[in-house]
């Protein structure tokens, strides 16, 4: 429990209450009082055995009242005085500071109990006591995103991105170590891709515009049930590796947008190393330079039109199709003809992704 907490409630009670008002821990500690200067004072005259009664008790003219937790007090209240003011006020301020620590409580629970669950930490048979224990909504829509800092400045991301989700009740801003954020948040349940999207591009926008701080995003499917949140987290992560290997320039990325690279990167290298092998000859596609590679590229993204495509890349269309002869002589494929250039677009994202992964077996 943090004793800035309370040391902020007293603050704001000590002008209403025209007395000395404070907290006591356990160890008889003050660890909050209007009077800054009692603050670390230890009590010795109330122990363990005052705190655990549940009346109101008077030491040294002061008037305390325990209170805590699952009937357990860790805590007491005191005011300064031993009138029945002192006592209706260390009754008043014992039920505010107990509802303000079982809340305290509760919300640092609900995020670890998240924590435990997306890093799959927790037994599958504990996760819905505990989440019927902390009165947690088991059965909503949920998705996880994962924000990757990419570069970083002073300004934390963490505290950036819990100001953008301030419903502690509904979404979790979760630290998972120095340069990944996980948020899972609650959505309808007919939310959609793009509205996910939408939303990862928002996180992505406010850092980089306001805090130069820029990041890319993983989306996990949603899920409903919190079991499936380790799954959802993990989809997320997959998005990002995936992106990483096959697509270097997006920075939202959706698991259910992966398309073939989700396939191609399940896949062990013993079995990619053979299909290149079979498609190509023995060192041919090495041989392609960058300038063949870029030509390649662009003619895929013009959905392998000849006249289009040299018209983007400002040459001459013989001066294309000559460079299309030599990569069929080259490979032996036609990228005109369909068939052919789904084979070649494979297997270049197989080469990527062999020269980016260790081995699989």
């Amino acid at each position: 429990m943090s004793n800035r907490l309370f040391q902020g409630i007293v603050h704001q009670m000590k002008d209403a209450i025209d007395r000395t008002i404070g907290v006591i821990d356990e160890t008889s500690v003050v660890i909050a009082c209007s009077e800054l200067g009692k603050i670390g004072e230890v009590n010795e005259s109330v122990n363990s055995e005052t705190l655990s009664s549940t009346a109101p008790f008077v030491v040294n003219g002061y008037t305390y009242r325990s209170f805590g937790s699952n009937a357990k007090y860790d805590y007491a209240v005191f005011v300064q005085g031993t009138d029945e003011y002192a006592q209706k006020y260390a009754q008043l301020l014992s039920v505010s500071f107990a509802s303000i620590k079982q809340y305290y409580d509760e919300k640092y629970d609900r995020s670890n109990f998240i924590k435990n669950v997306i890093l799959d930490n927790i037994l599958p048979g504990d996760i819905y006591l505990k989440a019927r224990e902390l009165h947690f909504n088991s059965e909503v829509s949920r998705v996880c995103l994962l924000i990757k800092i990419v570069s970083k400045t002073d300004v934390s991301a963490y505290d950036i991105i819990q100001n953008l989700f301030p419903d502690k009740s509904k979404d979790f801003v979760i630290n998972i170590n120095e340069v990944e954020i996980a948020l899972v948040k609650e959505i309808k349940p007919d939310t959609e891709s793009r509205d996910l999207e939408k939303l990862a591009s928002s996180i992505s926008d406010t850092l980089s515009s306001e805090f130069y701080t820029h990041c890319v995003v993983g989306i996990g499917t949603t899920v409903t049930g919190i079991k499936d949140l380790a799954r959802s987290f993990k989809e997320a992560q997959s998005a990002l590796e995936v992106a990483k290997v096959f697509d270097t320039d997006r920075t939202i990325v959706s698991y259910d947008n992966l398309g073939i690279a989700r396939l191609i990167y399940q896949l062990p290298t013993t079995l990619c190393e053979m299909f290149l092998k079979e498609v190509f000859k023995r060192g041919s596609i090495e041989s392609l330079d960058q300038e063949t590679l870029f030509t390649i590229q662009r003619f895929f993204e013009n959905n392998l039109n000849v006249s289009e495509t040299s018209r983007k890349l400002f040459v001459h269309r013989n001066t294309l199709v000559y460079r299309l002869e030599k990569i069929k002589k080259l490979t032996g494929l036609d990228l005109r003809e369909f068939e052919d250039a789904i084979v070649f677009k494979v297997a270049l994202m197989v080469k990527k992704y062999l020269n980016a992964s260790p081995t699989k077996y």
